[in-house]
């Protein structure tokens, strides 16, 4: 990464342009106090540790919550996921930087802790949009919650297309157009309300829509345009993670940015060129660590 790639970054974040995209590999920032799951392969090590599921899917998180959830019942996964990610965890430096920045409009979380949240706590001026089962919330793609942890109550319906149809999107409150940023978690979180996307089911209602938006927040599909999407802690091996990032950073801007320090895949490597993102060979510790660096104060004559 040059430096004047660096200065951009930033001075895009002073500006309020840049939309940070944290995935799983943030958590591995905290080093031995990590207490919750920091991958994929983390989270289906914990979900299967007492409950047993066929070897084919022992490694696939989709595909053992499908199974927990067929055989055992949907409570039984939903108790699983809060016992994995509950946790009196604290917020690392980059959640307290990110929470700390006075124009930060939105913030994606795509994983399932409440790190960000905590980090948020100390300001009133932001909101929660959350994505939803439709096992658990028939008709309801996102649920959105004050900075207290209330849920939102919708002031009208979901707008759809005929009365046994399903959304075809969940209009924002009116309260949300105040908050200062919007802490989207197209995943779910444990907390306030332990709501999860997580098993095959869940994103399949998800994603037989997310091409044509309906189930992104109108908030995010109006914040994002024209803003640069920074993507820490995330890689995109997999086909899933690539197509909510795609769709979650379509229409915005053309000039983007992840900091992927280990080797790419063919298919890591496709997507960046693809999405215009900006790869920047560091480790996130050393580059979350020069980001919090205060810009220097302009020389003087």
């Amino acid at each position: 990464m040059t430096e004047a790639t660096f200065a951009d970054i930033k001075a895009r974040f002073g500006a309020g342009q840049v939309i940070p995209y944290l995935g799983p590999g943030v958590l591995a920032l905290a080093g031995e106090a990590c207490a919750v799951p920091d991958s994929p392969l983390a989270l289906v090590g914990k979900l299967t540790a007492k409950i047993k599921v066929p070897h084919k899917v022992r490694n696939n998180v989709t595909g053992a919550a499908q199974y927990i959830e067929n055989f055992k019942h949907r409570s039984t996964l939903t108790k699983a996921m809060i016992e994995a990610f509950r946790s009196d965890m604290q917020p690392t430096a980059l959640h307290r930087f990110l929470a700390a920045q006075p124009k930060l409009p939105l913030w994606v979380n795509a994983w399932y802790d409440d790190l960000a949240m905590k980090a948020l706590a100390g300001r009133a001026d932001w909101g929660m949009a959350q994505g939803v089962s439709q096992t658990e919330h028939f008709g309801r793609w996102v649920h959105y919650f004050r900075a207290d942890g209330a849920l939102v109550p919708e002031d009208t319906p979901s707008i759809v297309a005929e009365p046994a149809e399903m959304p075809l999107f969940a209009p924002a409150p009116a309260e949300a157009a105040a908050w200062s940023t919007l802490l989207y978690q197209p995943l779910g979180s444990v907390a306030p309300a332990a709501n999860f996307l997580v098993s095959d089911s869940d994103f399949v209602e998800v994603l037989t829509e997310i091409d044509i938006q309906t189930p992104l927040p109108e908030p995010v599909q109006k914040i994002r345009s024209g803003r640069n999407f920074l993507f820490l802690g995330c890689r995109f091996a997999e086909q899933l993670d690539r197509l909510f990032a795609r769709q979650i950073m379509k229409r915005s801007s053309d000039r983007h940015w992840a900091v992927l320090p280990d080797p790419l895949t063919k298919n890591e490597a496709k997507f960046l060129e693809e999405q215009n993102i900006t790869r920047i060979d560091l480790p996130l510790s050393e580059f979350c660590a020069a980001l919090a660096q205060p810009q220097p104060e302009p020389a003087t004559a």
